[in-house]
């Protein structure tokens, strides 16, 4: 089954389409820094091959990796909404290869297309609570007193 955090499921084959129209491939080492929590949302990018870690700030700890994504995956979601700032970081966990999307580009395009910007909202909303859900998960395992209770 493939997540709704994939480009294949979260949109129709001409969506899909319009929106690889302005994509850029990049090439990312292992260990490069994608954005930090904070920083302009100014780009997204769905992986072709590689795995991304996203990761949260914890004040006085390591930073906690939430969810690690790949092949098919839609990296960010902060670009979608204003003001356009990062609330999570992204690390290449291995070299990655994506392709990339310039935000303001895309936003453009969903407004002069009502029915691909709809497309485009459902989908990253899609994406942001599977997200938020992810991150509670990982949190609770992490620093709840009895983990996330996923396993009883």
């Amino acid at each position: 089954m493939t997540s709704t955090t994939h480009l294949a499921a979260g949109l129709t084959a001409g969506h899909r389409e319009r929106l690889m129209r302005v994509a850029r491939e990049v090439s990312f080492d292992t260990g490069t820094r994608l954005f930090d929590e904070g920083m302009r949302a100014d780009r997204f990018w769905i992986v072709r091959t590689g795995t991304v870690a996203l990761d949260l700030h914890i004040p006085g700890r390591k930073a906690a990796v939430v969810e690690t994504l790949g092949h098919g995956e839609l990296v960010g979601w902060s670009w979608h909404f204003a003001p356009y700032v990062w609330h999570l970081g992204a690390e290449a966990v291995t070299p990655v290869r994506a392709h990339e999307f310039d935000a303001e580009a895309v936003r453009a395009m969903c407004l002069r297309d009502p029915e691909f910007g709809r497309a485009i909202a459902d989908w990253v909303g899609r994406v942001v609570a599977h997200r938020l859900q992810a991150t509670r998960v990982r949190l609770l395992d992490l620093y709840g007193p009895y983990g996330s209770g996923s396993g009883l």
